[in-house]
């Protein structure tokens, strides 16, 4: 069975042991969460209703996303400024898709 959640703004396509990384989420590792934003949810080419599905996950750890470079220039203004960024993120892994 699998399920398209949402979190954190962006849309996931979940089944059960599936592992993926998201917008942080409050918790410490080892915690298990529910995703409560079910849009959809099927099974083998089916649909089901997705009010009554629950999404189960458990926090692997909190970490940062690759480094974002921005770099900014005018040109002939001697004008350079460059900075950079790590998101904060949460690793989960699927429990159930009950």
């Amino acid at each position: 069975m699998f399920a398209v959640v949402r979190t954190g703004g962006k849309q996931y396509r979940v089944a059960a042991g599936d592992k993926i990384a998201v917008e942080k989420l409050a918790g410490e590792a080892g915690e298990t969460i529910t995703l409560g934003d079910v849009l959809l949810a099927g099974n083998e080419g089916e649909v089901a209703d997705a009010s009554k599905i629950t999404v189960s996950a458990e926090i692997i750890a909190q970490a940062k996303s690759e480094k974002v470079v921005v770099f900014k220039k005018r040109r002939r203004h001697n004008y350079r400024r460059k900075n950079g960024h790590r998101q904060q993120m949460t690793l989960l892994r699927i429990v159930s898709v009950a």
